[in-house]
């Protein structure tokens, strides 16, 4: 059964069964992960026919991603250090993922305005939802333990969508709308 009606009084179970109200800065910490996850998905689907390389490091991301949310709802120290971690290296490959695509984009003097393509801005939408999560996560760390790993990972993801997006749209042969002022 989908429902259960335990949250129809306005508060949610974590991983471990404590329960708090839906708007808790940690559900908003996870709930706003779980958001960008979604719209990752929707970004592979856009680039999978076209893109196989970057589809599987967007669906390795989302994975992560999952792990983060989880790490995230847990407040129980001790089944926290029961479950999957986060590992740095995951923060490694984003560099190298993000160094990759650098080498390939022309080089930067101006901000860059959202679109050129449709994976484009829907890679700053991510982008955008990225830095909002991280933005939670960093309210959640100044009440409750957060591993860094998980802020770092969250930083540097939002990199990595700012050249994918980049990327979207030069790799079709495309400018890039330049905010020139």
């Amino acid at each position: 059964m989908i429902y259960t009606k335990t949250g129809d009084g306005g508060t949610t179970s974590l991983v471990g069964g404590s329960r708090v109200a839906k708007d808790d800065v940690r559900v908003e910490a996870y709930g706003t992960v779980d958001e960008l996850n979604s719209h990752i998905g929707l970004l592979a689907e856009m680039i999978r026919e076209g893109d196989e390389k970057h589809y599987g490091e967007l669906k390795a991301v989302q994975h992560n991603l999952f792990t983060l949310q989880t790490l995230l709802a847990t407040e129980d120290a001790t089944l926290y250090a029961r479950l999957p971690q986060l590992a740095p290296d995951e923060i490694d490959r984003l560099e190298r993922q993000i160094d990759a695509i650098t080498d390939t984009l022309p080089r930067l003097q101006n901000f860059v305005i959202a679109g050129g393509t449709a994976a484009g801005a829907q890679c700053h939408v991510c982008r955008t939802v990225c830095r909002r999560a991280e933005r939670r996560v960093v309210t959640l760390a100044a009440k409750a333990e957060v591993d860094g790993v998980l802020l770092r990972y969250l930083n540097r993801l939002s990199d990595y969508l700012f050249v994918l997006a980049r990327h979207a749209v030069v790799a079709v042969g495309k400018n890039e709308d330049l905010y020139i002022n």
